[in-house]
């Protein structure tokens, strides 16, 4: 598989230093991507540089994933106009292994492979470099006038978007960057690094760097900045980043940001997010063309991520949650739903908490459902409604008005899902 050419038919690069093809084709090549340690996952706006990762090492070349843990100390100025909270290293070090752990799901570190990833930390070759030892040796190799004139400094500079200027630790962040380059390049042969397009000037100072040194070819290439159709930024929702720590962002929450993207990001993310080949994606974007409310590209898309990301087990559970909400699911596929899908599939809906001694003891659907929730105004109404077959308790229609509940009915023993209708639903909660 030809790395560059495999990106590029996938929309994947921005910018690439001349000579990066030629010398990919001539030898097994090893590259970095950095990594921003200040949390303890990866959210999807990191899966761009991990996929590239993915397609580096399936291409026979040898990826080095670098946790960023001394530039994350300090906060990289690139797309940002306030500065950053600064981590400890205990955190760094604990945000490290969770980090792997993802890290693990897409790339190979355990086999004999020689292309097998490492990764790496930069606080480890940074930590006892005393500051008269930085600025004499790699503070001297780049001009002021040289970082100054990348975009990620002079838009700190100008006030640009709300910017508040920019401290020195911030300014020096792009000397720090480019020292890892030139550590990489010394001691594990490293000659490319890879990055999102807003890191384009930390990466070529870099291997301005490392040509300044020892004379060294180094190269860079970076993919473009994944946005959505209508423009605005992509991997945000109303309530934050999508992450891939389940605790974080449930499974079926995961699945459903997928499922959910427009058309035309679906074709888009799909080459950039997947391993599918050419030939499978080309297949899927006739079939949407074909069958547009089959959506068989967000489909697959939101397959190939969740099972990538989480397992194949969570991914059928997401489908059936999904089938849940949106289909003609049994009571039983509700009692399958553990605790966090139950609740992530239920976000948002109207709950009240009922004494879970009264339904253990046994009450009327009408008391329940009018005095102790007020899923209905009066006990009139939820007749006339029960009469005409639209009332559901535990996606099951409640045959009697006067119907007993009890703690059979608690889902996870502790949950009772009422239906109103087709669309109106509502979680009691027994506490």
């Amino acid at each position: 598989m030809n790395f560059v050419e495999e990106l590029r038919w996938r929309g994947m690069i921005q910018d690439m230093t001349p000579g990066t093809e030629e010398q990919l084709k001539k030898e097994v090549t090893t590259a970095y991507l950095g990594i921003d340690p200040t949390a303890d996952s990866l959210h999807i706006g990191h899966l761009v540089g991990v996929m590239m990762l993915r397609h580096f090492q399936r291409s026979g070349h040898k990826p080095l994933a670098l946790i960023g843990g001394a530039t994350g100390m300090i906060g990289d100025p690139s797309g940002k106009s306030q500065e950053r909270v600064l981590i400890d290293e205990a955190m760094l070090r604990h945000n490290q292994e969770c980090i792997k752990a993802q890290l693990s799901k897409f790339l190979d570190f355990d086999s004999d492979a020689p292309n097998k990833a490492e990764l790496v930390n930069n606080y480890d070759w940074m930590k006892n470099f005393t500051f008269l030892d930085f600025i004499r040796n790699i503070g001297k190799l780049i001009t002021v006038n040289y970082m100054m004139s990348k975009d990620s400094v002079k838009r700190r500079f100008t006030g640009e978007n709300g910017a508040d200027g920019m401290s020195f630790t911030e300014f020096s962040y792009q000397l720090l960057q480019g020292y890892d380059f030139v550590y990489l390049n010394e001691t594990k042969n490293c000659k490319l690094q890879l990055g999102g397009a807003d890191q384009w000037g930390n990466i070529t100072t870099g291997t301005e760097m490392i040509r300044k040194i020892s004379g060294a070819e180094a190269y860079a290439l970076t993919c473009p900045l994944i946005t959505k159709a209508d423009g605005k930024k992509f991997g945000k929702t109303e309530s934050g980043n999508v992450w891939l720590d389940r605790k974080r962002t449930s499974p079926y929450k995961f699945y459903q940001f997928w499922l959910n993207v427009s058309d035309d990001d679906a074709e888009k993310y799909i080459k950039i997010f997947t391993s599918l080949s050419k030939e499978e994606i080309e297949g899927l974007v006739k079939e949407q063309a074909e069958a547009p409310h089959l959506r068989p590209l967000q489909k697959k898309l939101a397959e190939e991520l969740t099972v990538m990301v989480h397992s194949r087990e969570d991914y059928e559970a997401a489908v059936e949650a999904s089938n849940i909400l949106f289909g003609n699911a049994t009571a039983d596929s509700l009692k399958k739903l553990d605790e966090e899908t139950l609740l992530s599939v239920f976000e948002g809906v109207p709950q009240f908490e009922v004494a879970k001694s009264e339904i253990e003891a046994g009450i009327a659907a009408a008391d329940l459902l009018t005095d102790k929730a007020k899923v209905f105004a009066s006990k009139g109404e939820m007749r006339k409604m029960v009469q005409g077959g639209g009332v559901a308790i535990n996606k099951e229609k409640l045959a009697s008005y006067d119907a007993v509940i009890n703690a059979d009915s608690l889902l996870n023993g502790k949950y009772i899902l009422a239906q109103r209708g087709k669309k109106n639903y509502f979680l009691i909660v027994a506490k």
